[in-house]
C-alpha cells in the first residue's frame, strides 16, 4: 500500500484511471538504471524521480565541467568539479526523499556492464557515444531488459525503445557502428540547449509507459525531432533475427561486432 505521504504527493497519478494506486505501487517497487548523467539524463532522472519511481541506478564516471552548465540542469557554478553521479543523487534526494538512488560513478565496460544491467528492471541510455550505446543493447538483449534510447545532435533529437516485448533491438536498426569520424558528440558539434530537456522528458515519458503497461509504447519506431522546424517524425524499423542471434551465439554484450570500440 501507498503510504499516507504518498497517496498525498501523488494524486494526480492516483486521479488517472489507467494508473491509479496499482500503477503507482508499481512505480514505486520499479528499477531504473540511467546511463549518462548529462543532458539528456539529467531531465529523465528529474522526472522519473518527481513520478515516484522506486530505485534510480545512475551511472556517470565524469565530473561536471562549466560548459555542462547550460543543458544539464541538475548542476550549478557550485557543482563543477564535482561527481555527477554523486551530485545528481543529492539533487534528487531533495526533489523527492521518498525514492531511493544508487550511485555508480564508474564507465560502463564489459567487465561491468552484465551484473548492473541485470539489477534493474529498465535501462535508459543517455550516453552520447556508440560503443556505449552497443554495449547497453546487447546486455539488454542477453538478460531481457528494455532499452529506452535517446540521442540529440546539434537542433535535432531522436528516441526509441529497443528490446521491448520481443521487438527491434538496437542493432535491428543500426547494424553496423560508424567510424570515430562519422559519430561527433555534442563536445564537438555544440547543442542547443533546450534540445536534451525536450529529448529526456520523451525518454522519461517511454519509461513510464513501459514500467506501466501503458499506451504504444515507441518499440520499433523511430521518433525523430527537429527544432529549428519543431516537426516531428516516426519512422518504423522491424526485428532483425540475426542482429538478435549474433549477439546470443556469442554470450556476452559487445562481443559480437563492438568488442575492438570500447
Amino acid at each position: 500500500m501507498l503510504t499516507p505521504e504518498e497517496t498525498c504527493r501523488y494524486r494526480r497519478h492516483l486521479q488517472l484511471a489507467e494508473i491509479g494506486e496499482a500503477g503507482q505501487l508499481k512505480l514505486k517497487a520499479a528499477r531504473v538504471l540511467v546511463v549518462g548523467a548529462g543532458g539528456l539524463g539529467c531531465p529523465v532522472l528529474q522526472y522519473l524521480a518527481a513520478a515516484g519511481v522506486g530505485t534510480l541506478g545512475i551511472v556517470d564516471a565524469d565530473v561536471v565541467d562549466e560548459s555542462n552548465l547550460h543543458r544539464q540542469i541538475l548542476f550549478g557554478p557550485a557543482d563543477v568539479g564535482r561527481s555527477k553521479a554523486e551530485t545528481a543523487a543529492k539533487v534528487l534526494a531533495r526533489l523527492n526523499p521518498l525514492v531511493r538512488t544508487e550511485v555508480h560513478a564508474l564507465r560502463l565496460d564489459l567487465g561491468n556492464v552484465r551484473a548492473l544491467v541485470e539489477a534493474y528492471d529498465v535501462v535508459v541510455d543517455g550516453t552520447d557515444n556508440f560503443a556505449t550505446r552497443y554495449l547497453l543493447n546487447d546486455a539488454c538483449v542477453l538478460l531481457g531488459r528494455p532499452l529506452v534510447s535517446g540521442a540529440i545532435y546539434k537542433f535535432e533529437g531522436q528516441v526509441s525503445v529497443f528490446n521491448y516485448a520481443g521487438g527491434p533491438t538496437y542493432r535491428c536498426l543500426f547494424p553496423v557502428p560508424p567510424g570515430a569520424d562519422e559519430a561527433p558528440n555534442c563536445s564537438a558539434t555544440g547543442v542547443l540547449g533546450v534540445l536534451p530537456g525536450v529529448v529526456g522528458t520523451a525518454q522519461a515519458t517511454e519509461t513510464l509507459k513501459v514500467l506501466l503497461g501503458l499506451g504504444e509504447v515507441l518499440s520499433g519506431r523511430l521518433w525523430l525531432f527537429d527544432a529549428l522546424t519543431f516537426q516531428t517524425r516516426t519512422l518504423r524499423f522491424a526485428r532483425r533475427p540475426e542482429a538478435v542471434a549474433e549477439i546470443v551465439v556469442h554470450e556476452g554484450p559487445a562481443r559480437a561486432a563492438c568488442i575492438s570500440t570500447v
